[in-house]
């Protein structure tokens, strides 16, 4: 079957046909953390997003090398690491096991790597002596800077010409970094170690690297000179792949990435405020799963087209809740038919289940937009609710429905299981709903008939209280 799969290429500015390098391998780079502290909503918009891009690839039958690194030396990490009076490696070491917490709780499936800054420093010397070789580098003082302006097409990723980025860039400098460079719009690839500081030897002296030299390294050193997509928040658009471009092309003299990608914001409050550390208006995940089930904040986040910014509040909280609980339920209620059903299938119920799929896969492989394609699963949900209300149902067909469903909605990490209930947990739930009608609380009290139907459980309200059966 031909390729169909469209991509926003921020480079080109427009959807392009994906065409992977190797036919049915897609080499895939994510900027990761800098990991100082746990990570907020913000930070892990971007780790669903691609988390999400990556399950739609491998569900197209691609292989997917994803390789996603950790910033484990630069100025905040040592700030913090001060501050605490620990190492840079016990601070880092702490973060990066959180964010592997954090991210297995969100349903995020393990990068096939995950390098780190300070376990490539050798590989970053070189590749920045071969940039000095090649003229587009320079040392002073102990600092390396990249010529930006020698680099012809550099501004191109930004859309933004290199005299209106040279001028941003003089407002940013202070007068101590401008004098040491040949152009303020030169970047730092090694910066010298102040005392104390932790560092590495190199040809100009103690230090460590710039920020931006780390990802070229461990995208062209696991993935190769050419990789497929390049992903990462818009506000990475510049000046880090900007600059990271730059430098990969200098060294390779060939196409860094095929396919440039950026997610969206989140966003908080009344003014739709970007979330950031910097601002202190931001949610740590680590915090957040201990009141909210991580999976009600995947979807959330998952069910967002990754260009658009996301409204992080109660209220979408709440109605994520509802959309995955309307899929879950009827994932039940099929599960308890499948004991009572025929043999053999419903051959027009099956193609209309196929049909939902070719829509799915349509809608998702327009730049991967998963709002028409939950739509689509909420769909198939409705056939399977209808369905399982039948007089009879086939087994088959209600096997194909329940793969279908379980496989669509995994991509959006969503984890589909059926859960019979013992009589100890259904008595606990009437002693709940009882309390929920003693205090009035209607829509509880629904909720719970409601769910306990999904799973085969009748309640009947007698004088002499609430009974139960099974249907």
């Amino acid at each position: 079957m031909p390729n169909l799969l469209r991509i926003y290429n921020t480079l080109t500015r427009k959807k392009e046909n994906f065409e992977p390098i190797h036919q049915r391998i897609v080499n895939m780079y994510v900027c990761g953390p800098t990991v100082y502290n746990y990570i907020h909503i913000g930070n892990a918009r971007s780790v669903v997003a691609f988390d999400t891009i990556r399950k739609y690839l491998e569900y197209c039958g691609y292989q997917v090398n994803y390789v996603s690194n950790f910033t484990d030396v630069d100025d905040k990490i040592i700030k913090a690491a001060n501050e605490q009076n620990i190492s840079v490696k016990a601070l880092t070491d702490k973060y990066i096991n959180a964010y592997n917490e954090d991210v297995k709780a969100l349903n995020v499936k393990p990068a096939s790597n995950n390098p780190r800054a300070t376990e490539n420093i050798d590989d970053i010397i070189e590749f920045i002596k071969v940039l000095i070789k090649n003229g587009f580098a320079y040392e002073n003082k102990g600092n390396v800077y990249y010529r930006a302006r020698k680099f012809k097409s550099y501004g191109l990723l930004a859309h933004e010409s290199i005299d209106d980025l040279e001028a941003g860039a003089s407002e940013h400098v202070n007068q101590e970094e401008l004098a040491l460079k040949e152009d303020p719009v030169d970047f730092v690839l090694w910066k010298p170690a102040k005392p104390g500081e932790i560092s590495w030897k190199s040809p100009w002296g103690n230090g460590r690297p710039g920020w931006h030299i780390e990802c070229s390294v461990m995208a062209t050193k696991y993935l190769g000179n050419t990789i497929d997509i390049h992903g990462g928040g818009e506000d990475l658009e510049f000046p880090h792949h900007e600059n990271e471009r730059a430098q990969s092309e200098a060294k390779t003299g060939t196409t860094f990435v095929k396919y440039w990608m950026h997610n969206g914001f989140v966003t908080v409050g009344d003014e739709n405020e970007k979330m950031s550390k910097s601002l202190g208006n931001f949610v740590t995940v680590h915090e957040l799963v201990k009141k909210v089930d991580a999976q009600v904040i995947r979807f959330l986040m998952s069910t967002t087209q990754y260009r658009r910014p996301i409204q992080y509040n109660q209220k979408n909280l709440s109605v994520a809740a509802n959309n995955l609980k309307k899929i879950q339920t009827a994932y039940n209620n099929l599960s308890y038919r499948l004991d009572t059903a025929d043999d053999f299938n419903d051959p027009k119920v099956d193609q209309e289940v196929r049909q939902i799929q070719a829509d799915f896969q349509d809608a998702m492989d327009d730049d991967f937009n998963v709002q028409n394609g939950i739509a689509q699963v909420y769909e198939l949900a409705k056939l399977g609710n209808v369905y399982s209300e039948r007089e009879y149902v086939f087994k088959d067909t209600i096997k194909l429905i329940l793969k279908k469903l379980s496989t669509m909605a995994s991509i959006f990490g969503v984890k589909l299981q059926f859960e019979a209930l013992n009589d100890e947990k259904v008595e606990r739930l009437i002693e709940e709903r009882n309390q929920a009608r003693k205090d009035r609380n209607f829509a509880r009290s629904d909720e719970i008939r409601e769910d306990l139907k999904s799973k085969g459980i009748i309640l009947e309200d007698t004088a002499q209280g609430t009974r139960f059966r099974r249907e």
